[in-house]
């Protein structure tokens, strides 16, 4: 029965293989021609920003927000404001951010085409969207006079609710944390009306975050919020809805929440609006198909607005907003220069205690290997900080090695046991119990210090995956430690050396572990490198690269202890008193002994609840009722 189902693993394994690599060369077709396939989601971005016509009604003259005569152009015109790590480009056509491009970060495959947010927006970030959330892609008039070229923008409309919109974008102090990827923003809104207008019926246009690549992982892809201190990111994913939930083409939160900032993001780059005085409002996301690559199919994309705050203005009355906008990587320790719960934005989840130290530990390694390998210095740090971390957990490692140990001497034991209660299980589980109580084994001891490093693990997977330093960083042959490591295709199936590496030291270090468990359980922790190669053969360098170096580190820790003195399996003439466990399988083998008496008898087991074990000292409670 174990030979089949071996089999049995081994052709699921061989087949998930298979699917692996099929995709896995359609993926790396993908790549090779990356740049002409970028130039093409190019020109389908420009067919999908489509520009409102011109309202030709004359524009009432109002004090501070006049729109001068002739009306402003029907074609779009655009300036730029520059800092020393963005291009900020500006739109008449909505009057806002058309899009931001990095001077030093580029497109996947690419050293020269930077990375481009809000490509796929639709409209400008800063734009006014409707109640409904459509954008109000209305012209307006750039204002010269109010500007100051090279740092100051100002955009001037009337609305089609009347209100006379005046925008105006400020480069912030660059020496200040986050400073080049920061904008003033003030919004002054005039109620040209005869009635009074609450502003929570329009939102401001937060922009558009998708994948920078077709197999970036889309779960990083997502709108958020921060109110009251709470964090909340909604992945791009959730408008699928699942088991418990169906599709929703939008995601609201609550209203009226003290919102601190909201925003979108990707793996690696974040828009985000934050109100210099937060009030109650409300955010909003949407998602939509988007084409990267015009022969591949559409990736999901998800857009949010930030609602006006619920503010009359009566006719005549003018209303001042003022925000900050960061459009820029998720850099952690910039983020948490910034302070103000910026930090949040890099969206950790649950191990955040792990990832953070441990982000702080991996800057402060590349800033020393700096100065010694710059071309090496991250790959070096993300090996040493590998080694350090496994280091601090030898302790828990050392414990389990020495508990499998005896566990593995104890076996034969477990096998006369096994033939001496072949059908009674309880009898064999309380015997087994009683046999790790007799020689003092603890049977949670094996994987009880494995499951206590598993936060450690999730929370360096996560910080490896979430790094945006290690975009276009190389080491040794990897051009990137953010992509696979590919060195060449054979038949359109990619090359990636540190996945072979790393699953071929993952066998290695299980063959060196001390054996438990039956033959078909050590058989197919065996064929558990090949799932774990299967799983991560297209993972970033940077995490193949870490996992690689812990593989290699334990095989170095378990060689080290074996040459060790083994530890001795010495019965404890004082076991002490029986376990929990063992009491309640003792208690559930008798039950199902009187079960059975009770049935040879031609009784029912239907009043088996009732039962009290004869050794028992708890008195049977009285009868009562029919």
């Amino acid at each position: 029965m174990y030979d089949r189902k071996t089999w049995i693993v081994l052709a699921v394994c061989g087949v998930l293989l298979a699917l692996n690599l099929h995709y896995t060369g359609k993926a790396a077709k993908e790549r090779a021609d990356y740049e002409k396939r970028l130039a093409a989601a190019k020109a389908l971005e420009e067919k999908q920003n489509p520009t409102a016509p011109l309202d030709p009604a004359a524009v009432e003259a109002t004090p501070g927000l006049t729109v001068e005569a002739p009306p402003p152009p029907t074609e779009e015109e655009t300036i730029t404001l520059e800092t020393e790590s963005v291009v900020f480009t500006f739109t008449n056509i909505g009057g806002g951010i058309k899009h931001a491009e990095f001077k030093k970060q580029f497109e996947v495959g690419s050293k020269t085409i930077p990375v481009r947010v809000n490509r796929f927006g639709g409209g400008p970030i800063g734009a006014i969207a409707s109640a409904s959330k459509s954008l109000e892609n209305i012209p307006y008039t750039y204002k010269p006079e109010q500007s100051e070229p090279g740092r100051k923008v100002v955009y001037v409309a009337k609305l089609s609710s009347g209100l006379l919109a005046k925008k105006t974008f400020t480069l912030t102090d660059p020496k200040q944390p986050g400073g080049p990827y920061l904008l003033d923003f003030e919004l002054t809104l005039e109620n040209a009306t005869a009635a009074a207008v609450n502003l929570k019926d329009w939102s401001l246009y937060i922009g558009e975050a998708s994948p920078l690549y077709q197999k970036e992982n889309i779960a990083q892809t997502g709108f958020f919020w921060r109110e009251d201190g709470d964090f909340t990111f909604e992945k791009v994913t959730g408008f699928k809805g699942g088991w418990f939930s169906s599709d929703r083409s939008i995601i609201n939160s609550k209203e009226n929440l003290p919102i601190e900032f909201a925003g979108v993001s990707n793996q690696f780059f974040t828009t985000v609006f934050k109100p210099k005085t937060p009030s109650g409002t409300s955010v909003w996301g949407k998602n939509s198909g988007v084409v990267i690559n015009s022969n591949s199919p559409a990736v999901q994309s998800v857009r949010a607005g930030l609602h006006l705050p619920d503010v009359k203005i009566e006719a005549g009355k003018q209303h001042n907003l003022t925000y900050q906008i960061f459009i820029g990587p998720k850099h952690n320790p910039m983020l948490r220069k910034m302070g103000g719960g910026w930090g949040d934005v890099m969206e950790y989840g649950m191990f955040w205690w792990v990832s953070r130290p441990l982000n702080w530990l991996l800057n402060t390694l590349h800033n020393l290997f700096d100065g010694v390998a710059k071309n090496w210095s991250w790959g070096l740090a993300i090996i040493f900080l590998t080694i350090i971390v496994r280091i601090l957990i030898w302790p828990l490692h050392a414990k389990s090695t020495r508990t499998m140990k005896r566990m593995s001497k104890l076996q034969p034991e477990m096998a006369k046991l096994k033939e001496k209660y072949p059908d009674d299980p309880n009898k064999l589980n309380t015997e087994m119990m009683g046999l790790y109580r007799k020689y003092g084994i603890n049977p949670l001891g094996g994987c009880l210090p494995m499951l206590l490093q598993m936060p450690i693990f999730f929370g360096f997977f996560t910080m490896l995956q979430s790094a945006v330093e290690l975009r276009n960083q190389g080491f040794l042959w990897v051009q990137d430690l953010s992509q696979p490591d590919t060195l060449t295709y054979f038949a359109g199936i990619p090359l990636n050396i540190l996945p072979i590496v790393m699953g071929i030291t993952s066998f290695l270090q299980i063959l060196m572990t001390p054996k438990t468990g039956d033959k078909m359980q050590q058989r197919i922790i065996l064929f558990m490198p090949l799932i774990f190669f299967f799983f991560c053969y297209n993972f970033a360098s940077a995490l193949a690269l870490y996992w690689t170096v812990q593989n290699i580190f334990s095989i170095g820790q378990t060689w080290l202890m074996g040459k060790m003195p083994e530890p001795e399996l010495k019965a404890n003439a004082n076991a002490g008193k029986k376990s929990w466990v063992e009491r309640m399988a003792e208690k559930q083998a008798e039950l199902q002994r009187l079960q059975k008496e009770r049935l040879a008898n031609g009784g029912s087991t239907s009043g088996m609840r009732d039962v009290t074990p004869p050794d028992s000292k708890k008195k049977r409670p009285p009868r009562t009722g029919g």
